[in-house]
């Protein structure tokens, strides 16, 4: 039975909101609406250990027009859930008080262990039994950590770990040059590996079936393997891509310099600096783990907080 459910994700810059309709039994959600708004709801909290009344307002602010548009979809429930930043600050109860005066539901400030769930639930939900063969392998490679989740099936996430590689931490700690020497990508693959040693000691990810990849960096990649001409969310999504295709890309952004890079028609100009760390780090993983292909998924934490609200988490 498909239910239109309203999951929002608040994070220390960004607040996202995704309406959708879910139907657990076909392992399918639709998006109705999808957004994200900076808000910088953690703006100098770590000095001050308050949420800023400015940072505050802006926050109340997009969720009214968020709760607008929940009450004109019709969903049935809302979910929301907070950044720790939110707990942590001595005026959390009256960024609670507000939330809740807005939407009717309390901002829920999760664990590192609920936050690996509901992503891995939010990557692997859709992929249903004729999908790729589960436990599946999450990794969420962000801009400074990667986060790695194993599943053993559809429903339970079994370890978790994350590690501060991340393709922002690299470009800066190594990828200097333009194009970087030999001698600095070598550098970040001995930081990579090193990170992976933790990873190896912590999660049995030999025993995954399935390497599902999110974020900026595996959608990119996975763009400039499909030959896109321009970033398609929809070709991208559920796409598979060869480890041997992987490291052909991979090496290809690493000997090109910036301008070359920002030719690639389907790279983001956000990522023109970034992006050959964090196809770096995918490589790494799919080398060391022995992963033959990656399946890339455009959806994370904020759809696992939608499929929870309608009973598949």
């Amino acid at each position: 039975m498909t239910q239109r459910v309203a999951a929002i994700d608040c994070g220390t810059n960004s607040l996202r909101l995704l309406i959708a309709d879910v139907d657990p039994a076909r392992h399918d959600l639709t998006d109705v609406e999808r957004r994200m708004e900076i808000v910088r709801l953690g703006q100098g909290v770590d000095a001050t250990g308050r949420l800023a009344p400015e940072a505050l307002e802006r926050t109340f602010a997009m969720l009214t027009q968020y709760r607008d548009q929940i009450a004109a979809a019709g969903a049935a429930a809302v979910r929301m859930v907070a950044t720790s930043a939110t707990r942590d600050a001595s005026n959390a109860a009256e960024f609670s008080r507000g939330v809740h005066d807005i939407l009717g539901v309390e901002p829920e400030v999760i664990t590192g262990d609920e936050e690996a769930r509901l992503s891995f639930t939010g990557a692997t939900a859709e992929l249903g039994e004729d999908g790729p063969p589960p436990p599946y392998l999450v990794v969420d490679i962000g801009g400074g950590s990667t986060e790695f989740v194993l599943g053993g099936d559809l429903d339970r996430a079994l370890a978790a770990i994350s590690v501060d590689i991340g393709c922002v931490r690299l470009t800066e700690r190594h990828l200097h040059g333009d194009p970087p020497a030999a001698a600095e990508v070598q550098a970040a693959t001995d930081d990579i590996e090193k990170a992976l040693d933790d990873v190896a000691a912590a999660v049995p990810a030999a025993a995954a079936n399935t390497l599902v990849g999110l974020a900026g960096s595996v959608t990119t990649v996975t763009a400039i393997a499909l030959g896109l001409t321009v970033y398609d969310p929809r070709r991208t999504h559920h796409a598979r891509i060869p480890a041997p295709t992987v490291h052909q890309v991979t090496s290809q952004l690493l000997a090109q310099n910036r301008a070359e890079r920002a030719a690639i028609p389907a790279l983001h100009p956000g990522r023109v600096d970034v992006i050959g760390a964090g196809a770096l780090i995918l490589d790494r993983v799919m080398q060391r783990f022995g992963f033959a292909e990656v399946v890339t998924s455009e959806h994370d934490i904020l759809d696992g907080i939608a499929w929870s609200i309608a009973g598949r988490d």
